[in-house]
């Protein structure tokens, strides 16, 4: 039993998992700071608000006589801060890595071997080197 736990826990999906809970945690900041300081004074300035957070307000009336608030522009806030995050996660992850899968599939299809940059010449590639430098010396000489 523990066995399976520590295969499991070692996998490369749950390491992925977990390195992508941190970054995007440490991205959610950044972009919530942005929204918050830049972008939410911005459209708060269009609608007369102090922030978007306080923009369009709807007052409507509670059954105690008082008064309750409801304020969209915090929707749209939310909204602004998804599509943000949504965007660079598409841009920067997914299509990068949707453009390598098509160029290694094209090449599985092609027939040809992956590329290895560190992978060692093969015994067949040394000797047609070796086929190469003779019949040049033979045709020099």
């Amino acid at each position: 039993m523990l066995m399976g736990f520590r295969e499991f826990i070692l996998r490369g999906n749950v390491l992925d998992l977990a390195v992508a809970v941190v970054i995007g945690a440490a991205f959610t900041a950044v972009v919530n700071s942005i929204v918050t300081a830049l972008i939410n004074p911005a459209i708060g300035a269009l609608f007369n608000a102090a922030t978007l957070s306080e923009a369009l307000p709807v007052v409507i009336p509670t059954v105690s006589g008082g008064e309750a608030v409801l304020y969209f522009g915090a929707i749209i806030g939310a909204l602004l801060n998804f599509v943000i995050v949504a965007s660079v996660v598409y841009f920067a992850l997914v299509a990068p890595v949707n453009h390598l899968k098509r160029r290694a599939e094209e090449r599985r299809l092609a027939g040809e071997p992956p590329v290895d940059e560190t992978a060692p010449p093969t015994e067949l590639e040394l000797l047609a080197e070796i086929r190469d430098l003779l019949a040049k010396r033979e045709a020099a000489s």
